[in-house]
């Protein structure tokens, strides 16, 4: 909805299709937090599920690492402007995007374009002002794809200006510990004619479920190159839109435990094709 009321009912709506988890948590803090991207209404119980895991944490500044779903001349993609949703202006932490954009270098996009394409950041944000309020600081970060570099390297930071940036990123949050957190707004599988494959996605589902609960797998035990080498090892073959965002993650903190919350597929029966996604959070025992 356009309108910031009727945004707030629909954002409620969507949160009360879970309660608040009883179970105690195992980590001190929660460092991130991992949400789709996907069709709001399509994935509502996993939304519900991710941000109900953070509606009490302390917010001054989140960091958020999206999908770049066009991204094609860099790793990553930074922009100094702020975002505008129904719930009033989200507004850039701009010393922190400059600081990211000398540390990364080439790395980097030469142009912030490719946000305006997009939503996986969008979507994040409109959670996070529902939950916080305005006052909260961002730091919105679009993750390009991974896949050509799959075969090259071991892990994210063995890629020139990759390591510097997610350096420089892991030392932004450590500046406010208390006060910081990541959400990676991503999505896992793609499957089916619509992404490219011949078969229909029936026939791929449970190879493509395997391979996201191996990475789901790999992701809570804070294990980036078991990430790494299970994308490898299939050549991208089930099109995770969100890897290069989650491999990222991993290396802002390496060896964080996780546990995933719910996990769901998607099914489009007009083009035979399907998506899957995660509510699953990264703490610091």
């Amino acid at each position: 909805p356009a309108s910031g009321e009727e945004l707030r009912r629909f954002i409620d709506s969507i949160l009360d299709v879970a309660q608040e988890d009883g179970e105690a948590s195992p980590f001190q803090r929660i460092a991130a937090v991992v949400a789709p991207h996907i069709d709001l209404e399509t994935g509502k119980k996993v939304y519900a599920r991710a941000y109900r895991a953070i509606q009490h944490a302390d917010c001054h500044r989140v960091f958020i690492l999206g999908t770049g779903h066009s991204l094609d001349d860099g790793f990553f993609c930074l922009t100094e402007k702020h975002f505008q949703t129904p719930f009033g202006l989200a507004k850039t932490d701009r010393d922190i995007v400059r600081r990211l954009k000398k540390a990364g270098g080439r790395a980097i996009s030469g142009s912030d374009i490719f946000h305006c394409r997009e939503h996986s950041i969008e979507f994040q944000l409109i959670f996070l002002q529902h939950l916080f309020g305005p006052s909260f600081l961002v730091v919105p970060v679009l993750c390009g794809s991974f896949a050509t570099v799959l075969g090259q390297v071991s892990r994210p930071s063995e890629l020139g200006g990759v390591a510097e940036f997610l350096g420089e990123l892991r030392r932004a949050w450590e500046e406010d510990r208390e006060g910081s957190f990541f959400v990676a707004g991503v999505d896992l599988a793609h499957i089916g004619p619509k992404f490219g494959h011949r078969e229909p996605a029936m026939s791929l589902l449970m190879e493509a479920k395997n391979h996201d609960h191996k990475l789901l797998e790999a992701l809570t035990r804070g294990d980036v190159e078991s990430f790494w080498a299970e994308s490898r090892k299939v050549k991208d073959k089930y099109n995770v839109c969100g890897f290069s965002a989650l491999a990222s993650l991993l290396e802002v903190f390496p060896g964080a435990r996780g546990r995933v919350l719910d996990y769901e597929f998607w099914r489009e029966k007009a083009t035979q094709s399907a998506v899957s996604f995660v509510a699953a959070v990264l703490g610091i025992s």
